[in-house]
């Protein structure tokens, strides 16, 4: 082979390693605009419902009864072998002793929910509540819900201020949660692992101590709840037919 075939042959080969590294340091090609788009943020759910509580039959201290219900579209529920003690004091006039739930009458561990008449609640995502509650001493007051087939559950979230009316929010999200039994409103097993949140039938609160009656011995007060989920209808029972 010739020498000015070699140094042909050469200099072709330098332009196409030229060539080659060129094309490698390219940027990738570009994903359409519409597919860089930044995802839209979760929608937050909405108000649910709000419990403010009324005096009613009379402006004292009274049994609890569903006539203390404010909210015209909620049930009051009650468990513990001692629930009947839970109490209505307050008035709406006095922010330093607004209408609320008192339990410090049940020797018993006493618990309460709501319950929607016309829905359920999905109260996974970013559901949450909001409620004002004072405690005296080791008193707390912790998350029941019950879901849709029957299961009631205790969250380990754990509120109340022995200072004054604390105003507080938590989520669902960030809760653990452990089967509770509602006849003697006591937790039974462990944590449980994930939690179907979806459908939940009633909400409320739980006191998982004793209370010792007047004073400053022990006992949880609870005003306002408010409750952020999405509404679930709640489907009509089938209807049985005689043939």
């Amino acid at each position: 082979m010739s020498r000015s075939r070699i140094l042909f042959l050469m200099a072709s080969l330098i332009v196409l390693g030229i060539a080659f590294s060129a094309n490698a340091q390219q940027p990738a090609q570009q994903a359409p605009a519409a597919a860089q788009a930044p995802r839209p943020p979760a929608q937050r759910p909405p108000l649910f419902f709000r419990e403010m509580w009324a005096q009613t039959p009379a402006n004292d201290e009274h049994p609890l009864t569903q006539q203390s219900v404010e909210n015209p579209s909620l049930e009051l529920k009650v468990y513990g072998t001692t629930a009947k003690e839970l109490l209505i004091t307050g008035t709406k006039v006095n922010p330093q002793n607004p209408i609320h739930v008192w339990n410090g009458m049940c020797t018993t561990n006493c618990m309460l929910t709501l319950r929607d008449k016309t829905n359920m609640v999905d109260l996974s995502g970013q559901a949450k509540v909001r409620w004002v509650t004072k405690v005296s001493n080791f008193h707390r007051i912790q998350p029941v819900v019950k879901l849709a087939d029957g299961t009631f559950l205790v969250g380990d979230y754990m509120g109340g201020s022995m200072v004054d009316w604390r105003e507080e929010e938590f989520f669902f999200s960030e809760i653990r949660w452990v089967k509770l039994d509602p006849v003697r409103a006591v937790p039974t097993g462990t944590f449980i692992e994930k939690v179907d949140l979806t459908k939940v039938d009633e909400f409320g609160w739980v006191d998982l101590m004793a209370s010792s009656g007047h004073g400053q011995g022990g006992w949880a007060d609870v005003g306002m709840i408010e409750v952020y989920g999405k509404p679930v209808p709640r489907t009509a029972p089938a209807t049985s037919s005689r043939n």
